[in-house]
């Protein structure tokens, strides 16, 4: 199995880079600044003069292809720029990502020392990646490939490409082939890769194992919701627990959305995407953490069973819920994840998902927000998301509109019934569900990324699941 299928198993990131003890040649890649001289570099006359011929002045993501003297290409220039490399990290490593979608099929290596090697083979892996599952005419085979940079740790690189891939593909694929239970079978070779528990509780068991919420807003399709509860490592290490939004495809139930709302709705399950990269990760790499997922996953369909607006439904933790909007599903699945969650007062816990416009509209859709209760964890965040080009911003959990909430006929409203800090209001809502975690953090993410980068084609993105990584990895060293 490859990228280009929905991902009962892992795709492999072995095939981007040259195998260990392959002959032949090597193209060199030479990264080049605005403030660097191409005179320094080991080329002839005849190719310096190319350079300038061509114009090539070292500028953020300019590429230039160096003839050799039959003809071939002897080297290639990529423009890193002046210090800045075009990027938001400034890290020029992630530049690499670039290129092997541009480059002819052939195998390359970096010629000039990368300063973080790991990132820079992260970069050009997450650059490599395309999603071809429904395409007929693939302009035939392409086989770029770079030798993995001195001192690249290889597992980690591999085991982020693998993890990427796998939240890349399940948010591309569109609802037609993928419900609730293509998000468990994915969860499941997921668990048995890696030895994990996993427990799923389907249908109507969600009422006899108090979970009404989840119910409410999947009972409508007849695809049936669900709860996955997936569980690894070690008793006694630290907690960590992931909880990610699984809405396979969204209506916005009896408030239907407008046909433009429901053009990437496919997405909406984005969140569920992130926690299973995240979780490839951690487990991949083998940190010391007992790791415990949960994904509600649910379709949001209408039919003459779904939710109305103005039910009160009951949830897990006994906190009643009046619908103010039936588009506003996200957090009621979640709440219920969340206080089984909570139950176990686990010392992190962590929540994905693609859960608010207002969100988008605040910070747009590079820029997944971030709600903590941890402050030193938040500036710590942000400072690696930067970092290695996974990046999160701050946004606070206001607990001034927390009153604006309030029902009249319920312990709360799913909604505030004005159009101003929807995703604030919307994190204070989840936050209710958690009353004895240590650390609680919600990351509204996009899930999409909406045009090409370096490090990677516009579709679906695991937004924040890198940047969490490094900071779960930090911690396990400490």
């Amino acid at each position: 199995m490859n990228d280009e299928t929905l991902p009962r198993e892992l795709a492999s990131g072995e095939d981007i880079f040259v195998a260990d003890g392959a002959g032949g040649i090597e193209i060199p890649i030479f990264a080049v600044g605005q403030d660097m001289a191409v005179e320094g570099l080991p080329l002839s006359p005849e190719q310096l003069n190319w350079i300038k011929a061509v114009g090539f002045k070292g500028a953020a993501k300019q590429q230039t292809l160096v003839p050799g003297p039959d003809g071939g290409i002897a080297a290639v220039l990529l423009g890193l720029g002046g210090g800045t490399c075009g990027e938001p990290s400034g890290t020029s490593e992630l530049l690499l990502g670039l290129l092997p979608q541009s480059l002819p099929s052939g195998s390359y290596q970096l010629s000039l020392p990368a300063q973080d090697p790991t990132l820079a083979a992260i970069a050009w892996g997450l650059g490599s990646y395309r999603y071809g599952r429904y395409k007929t005419k693939c302009g035939g085979p392409r086989c770029v490939s770079l030798r993995l940079p001195e001192g690249a740790d290889r597992s980690l690189v591999l085991g982020t490409i693998e993890a990427v891939r796998l939240g890349r593909d399940l948010i591309n694929t569109p609802a037609s082939d993928l419900a609730p239970a293509d998000i468990e079978a994915a969860a499941r070779e997921l668990a048995l890769r890696h030895g994990a528990q996993i427990d799923v509780t389907v249908g109507d068991d969600l009422l006899a194992q108090n979970f009404p919420m989840i119910h409410a807003v999947g009972r409508a399709s007849p695809r049936a919701p669900r709860l996955i509860d997936m569980r690894w490592g070690r008793e006694g290490a630290r907690t960590v627990t992931l909880v990610g939004k699984g809405i396979t495809f969204d209506t916005g139930g009896l408030d239907i959305k407008p046909p433009s709302g429901m053009l990437l709705m496919k997405k909406d399950m984005g969140g569920a995407a992130t926690v299973l990269t995240l979780a490839h990760m951690i487990m991949s790499q083998k940190l010391d953490v007992r790791l415990r997922v949960l994904i509600p996953t649910a379709e949001n369909s209408i039919s003459g069973d779904a939710f109305r607006p103005s039910d009160v439904l009951n949830s897990r933790a006994g906190i009643t819920v009046e619908v103010g909007n039936t588009d506003a599903e996200g957090r009621l699945v979640l709440a219920d994840a969340i206080a089984l969650a909570d139950e176990e007062a686990p010392q992190s816990l962590y929540v994905f998902a693609t859960l608010t416009g207002a969100a988008r509209s605040a910070l747009g859709p590079d820029l997944p927000a971030m709600f903590t209760n941890d402050d030193v964890f938040a500036a710590d965040m942000m400072s690696a998301s930067v970092a290695i080009g996974d990046p999160v911003w701050r946004l606070p959990l206001w607990a001034g509109y927390d009153a604006k909430l309030e029902s009249s006929v319920a312990d709360m409203n799913n909604v505030w019934d004005t159009p101003m800090a929807g995703s604030i209001t919307a994190a204070l809502f989840l936050k209710r569900f958690s009353t004895k975690a240590q650390r609680f953090a919600h990351f509204d993410i996009y899930g999409w990324r909406p045009s090409a980068g370096p490090l990677g084609p516009r579709g679906g993105e695991p937004q924040a699941a890198r940047a969490l990584y490094a900071m779960l990895a930090r911690e396990a060293c400490q």
